[in-house]
């Protein structure tokens, strides 16, 4: 397990908090249920589900931190971007309207929570190493798969992108995260893609390489997510700190001002 060393190793003292394991239930719980009613709802349906996810995670933020909210907040905003860039303006991928439904922002920073959540829980925290072996044994498995010639439809891409998984496990800031994260994207992916919600170009727009539905490593661009919510979090906070601290400034200064004010 040397090669796992930069996880953490149980030492018997973690604690569990039914608060992590419940953000995990709840969130794969909804993923399955919302993605397989999209296969077949109307627009308004679609819509409706939007609304309830974005009650969802407001509702699941309030027993969070405010760095915790502002990363949600970051991968919201990113996730969203991509989604319209990679979809709409790439073809990367389709959803069943040709849209970017109402409840996959929400549905990103209900992802990103849950990826948390089980970062930090006790479980992952105990078996963090046997965890971590796991996940890159059959991320291997999954890619290799894609690339034997077995399958009809090959899966360049998804090897590509669990390269780059692993270069984000073994070497990112924040690895457990990412751990988590393969979980939650792999179940939303397996399952959005098998009811038909939406469906993965067969060969890649860019670089015209083969491509699986969904890519065996598709966790990478979801880590890629994470790694923006959690590095630009301390730079949102910093300058969200310097406005705050401005204002309060110029409020402590009124009197004086309207006194050179008055002067003149």
């Amino acid at each position: 397990m040397n090669a796992f060393r930069h996880f953490p190793e149980s030492d018997g003292s973690t604690i569990h908090r039914k608060r992590d394991y419940f953000i995990a239930g709840f969130t794969f719980f909804c993923v399955g249920v919302s993605l397989v009613i999209d296969a077949y709802a109307s627009l308004a349906i679609q819509n409706a589900l939007g609304v309830i996810a974005w009650i969802f995670l407001i509702a699941l933020l309030v027993g969070e931190n405010r760095e915790i909210r502002v990363q949600v907040m970051i991968a919201v905003a990113f996730a969203t971007a991509g989604e319209h860039f990679a979809s709409i303006y790439m073809g990367g991928y389709t959803y069943r309207l040709e849209n970017v439904p109402l409840y996959v922002p929400p549905g990103h920073g209900m992802v990103y929570l849950t990826a948390v959540a089980l970062a930090r829980s006790g479980f992952f925290l105990e078996y963090a190493r046997k965890i971590a072996a796991f996940v890159v044994i059959v991320g291997g498995l999954w890619s290799a798969w894609g690339i034997s010639g077995i399958p009809e439809q090959g899966d360049q891409v998804g090897a590509l992108l669990y390269v780059v998984f692993l270069i984000y496990l073994f070497k990112g800031r924040s690895p457990m995260v990412y751990l988590a994260a393969f979980f939650i994207t792999t179940w939303l992916e397996l399952i959005g893609t098998a009811a038909g919600t939406w469906r993965w170009a067969t060969i890649e727009p860019v670089f015209d390489l083969s491509q699986g539905n969904p890519p065996s490593g598709v966790a990478a661009w979801y880590c890629l997510v994470d790694a923006v919510a959690i590095g630009g979090a301390p730079i949102l906070l910093k300058g969200s700190s310097k406005v705050s601290n401005g204002f309060k400034w110029l409020r402590s200064n009124r009197p004086s001002l309207k006194a050179i004010l008055s002067r003149k």
